[in-house]
């Protein structure tokens, strides 16, 4: 695909999500389908007729098993954040009809236990998952998303208010 075509394809609605515990550390999972080290916070598309909230509550049950019941929201970004997929990736996923991804994130709160969180999930997309010092997000994400992590932190990070 050149970069022309490339230009020409739309970003793919998400959501993602920040969810943090009582120490102000942030849920990360390894990713199943990836070979090196690629951690990532939940995330996922949005479906037709779904509201970017209401996406983000489904694909934190569907990656982590935590239902709405178990996290507060405690914020959003401001606006979509993108990013482009790298030329190896473009044409490959989402069927090629994507460029890339635009992202609303959530930061939601956990109130439940270590115990309430179940990546053995129907789809599992995670091998296995930790939390995470804010501080070390950025530089523990596949490369082509490290911008849009840099500004989700920027964005999040502040709003998040440890409570043990």
């Amino acid at each position: 695909m050149t970069p022309e075509e490339a230009e020409k394809l739309p970003y793919r609605p998400c959501v993602g999500v920040m969810l943090t515990n009582a120490e102000g550390r942030v849920f990360v999972g390894q990713r199943n389908d990836y070979e090196m080290p690629a951690w990532q916070m939940p995330q996922g598309g949005i479906d037709a007729g779904e509201t970017p909230e209401a996406a983000a509550l489904r694909e934190l049950w569907e990656e982590t098993g935590v239902s709405a019941d178990l996290v507060e929201v405690v914020g959003r970004t401001s606006d979509w954040v993108h990013y482009d997929l790298p030329p190896d990736l473009l044409g490959k996923l989402w069927k090629g009809r994507y460029r890339g991804q635009k992202q609303i994130w959530f930061l939601m709160r956990f109130l439940g236990t270590d115990a309430q969180i179940n990546i053995a999930t129907e789809h599992p997309e995670f091998v296995e998952w930790a939390w995470l010092d804010p501080a070390h997000l950025v530089e523990s994400i596949v490369p082509f998303k490290r911008d849009v992590y840099a500004h989700v932190v920027g964005e999040l990070v502040p709003k998040i208010a440890p409570t043990g």
